[in-house]
């Protein structure tokens, strides 16, 4: 194809100086990566990396939640935890790690750049003036036309008459809530009023609230993060705990947490009390299940004084700043070890886990790690058992429970022999029994009958090693004390977002107009309205105005 002989393609051909892009230099280059790093496109980008940042943290056991899972993943991958340990992968440490947070950081710079400048744009056209009114209105939705006729009348008055009927739209539109302004135009030299106004500017202002409140959110969310508390504790009825980190089951706190901000407060589980649906109440489809949970508890204040509390379900206890759930219960039959000599060895109410809430066959472990011998010789020994409330037996021989409450209580153990694994370093879960190392002596596997236990009765444990006894069944509970600092304020930003986003929803932007155009027979008024994104009413809105404006005419 042939091109014009004056045709540069850039290359300098033909005695034309080539063309070249300009540097950027240093400014020029920050301005562009601002731009880029403040697009909505890479704040979407930012936030597809965080949430796949996160998955690492949720497949691997992370030092500020589970760090005994930490120390056994270790033993159990010598060669691969010093890799996913090291710097820069920090794989134990993900929401605290050097990329996570450098994403994270970026993701809220990313987020502030997009808004403040929006913010900024918004408040210059909130105090601005509606746009000029198009000279084409034909082409705007909901376009229509009323002529008034009045060939007798003077061009002053029909201008006086087209500068009333502005006047009297632009009433009728304030009263609507719209900002308005009368404009005067000439075209091809033929005058014309016209107000042209503007609503609707709220919706912005939920849609800014919305991301504001997200970023309210966001940063409520990572400080409380950084103060934070959570711990757990197991109590048997009549048990006590003391607010202090020491005296937990399990603990996570924040990097920012200090540990002197508890008050030292005490709570005693006097009593559980459960409700169950029984066969009395008629319902036999419901049997067994729980009306409700009753947690009855002695509060100790620091200064010595006491008081009756309770704690239900989804109703916490909130005192010294912390709320103190009800997360779990049980039971935790009280069992005593004695070694042949008839030596307390072990006398302790240990939790058995609920296999089955319809039930509470629950399934539970006892470590007995000194004090017991064979044949002169110190042994440790681990008992695994079932806990069955009410006892009943199935067709092959094996027992189950038919009811959560203590009808027919009954403990079965399986008694091993060997090394629990408590001496090597590793912390070991008390509500397990690794018998990789150790002797089944008892239990169904070896075909010896396990032990078996009501309240009150001792049985003989294997080889002379000495007795056990079931002296009795507490029922213990879990609760799980809170203190974020920061979750009032999370609340409220999350209510400010849920407001800004319905108020974005449900608040239309539109801009409308009415033009007064005087003829040689007249006046002619034209309407026509402009809506940005979706407004199903907006051509409705325009008919309603004209009516209106019509009829006050």
């Amino acid at each position: 194809m042939s091109r014009p002989s004056d045709y540069d393609d850039g290359s300098g051909a033909g005695g034309a100086a080539p063309i070249e892009a300009p540097e950027l230099g240093f400014r020029g280059w920050l301005r562009w990566f601002w731009r880029q790093l403040t697009s909505m496109r890479v704040a979407l980008v930012l936030l597809l990396m965080l949430a796949v940042a996160a998955i690492p943290g949720s497949l691997l056991p992370q030092r500020s939640a589970d760090p005994n899972g930490v120390v056994q993943y270790e033993a159990d991958h010598p060669k691969l935890f010093p890799i996913l340990d090291a710097f820069p992968i920090q794989a134990f440490d993900v929401y605290g790690s050097v990329w996570f947070s450098a994403i994270y950081l970026l993701l809220f710079i990313s987020l502030i750049g997009c808004v403040l400048p929006r913010i900024v744009h918004h408040w210059r056209a909130w105090r601005g003036k509606p746009p000029r009114t198009p000279a084409r209105l034909q082409r705007m939705a909901g376009f229509s036309e009323v002529r008034v006729s009045n060939p007798d009348a003077s061009d002053a008055d029909r201008l006086a008459f087209a500068e009333r009927a502005v006047e009297e739209a632009a009433r009728l539109l304030k009263r609507s809530r719209y900002r308005t302004e009368i404009q005067r135009s000439s075209r091809r030299g033929v005058e014309s009023v016209s107000v042209s106004a503007e609503r609707g500017y709220l919706r912005e202002t939920g849609n800014l609230l919305f991301h504001v409140s997200l970023l309210g959110v966001l940063i409520s969310v990572g400080i409380g993060g950084v103060f934070t508390f959570n711990g757990q504790k197991v109590l048997v009825e009549g048990e006590t705990m003391v607010n202090q980190l020491i005296d937990y089951d399990t603990v996570n706190t924040g990097q920012g947490f200090d540990s002197s901000s508890l008050d030292p407060f005490g709570l005693k589980l006097d009593s559980l009390d459960v409700d169950y649906v029984t066969p009395d109440d008629g319902n036999t489809n419901a049997i067994g299940q729980v009306r409700s949970y009753l947690a009855n508890l002695e509060l100790i204040d620091p200064d010595g004084t006491t008081s009756e509390q309770s704690i239900r379900v989804n109703h916490p206890l909130r005192v010294h700043g912390s709320p103190i759930y009800l997360v779990a219960n049980g039971y935790a039959p009280r069992i005593t070890v004695r070694n042949a000599e008839g030596t307390v060895v072990y006398s302790e109410a240990m939790p058995f886990i609920p296999q089955n809430n319809m039930t509470m066959l629950s399934l539970g472990v006892v470590k007995v790690p000194y004090g017991l011998t064979e044949d002169g010789k110190d042994v440790q020994v681990g008992l695994r058992g079932f806990f069955y409330p009410t006892k009943a037996d199935l067709d092959t021989g094996a027992y189950t429970s038919n009811y959560p409450d203590l009808e027919n209580p009954v403990l079965t153990l399986d008694v091993f022999r060997g090394d629990l694994g408590i001496d090597n370093g590793v912390p070991t879960s008390v509500y397990s029994l690794d018998t990789t190392n150790m002797e089944q002596l008892t239990g169904r596997a070896i075909d010896k009958e396990s032990i078996e236990l009501t309240p009150g009765e001792t049985a003989d444990l294997p080889n002379g090693m000495g007795t056990i006894t079931l002296d009795d069944i507490p029922r213990y509970a879990s609760f799980d004390v809170m203190r974020n600092p920061a979750q009032t304020f999370v609340l409220i930003f999350a209510l400010l977002a849920l407001g800004g986003l319905i108020w974005s929803l449900f608040v239309p932007r539109r801009r409308m107009w009415v033009k007064a155009v005087p003829t040689e027979d007249g006046v002619v008024l034209q309407y026509a309205a402009l809506a940005r994104g979706d407004d199903p009413a907006l051509e409705r809105a325009v008919e309603e105005l004209r009516d209106a404006h019509r009829d006050r005419l």
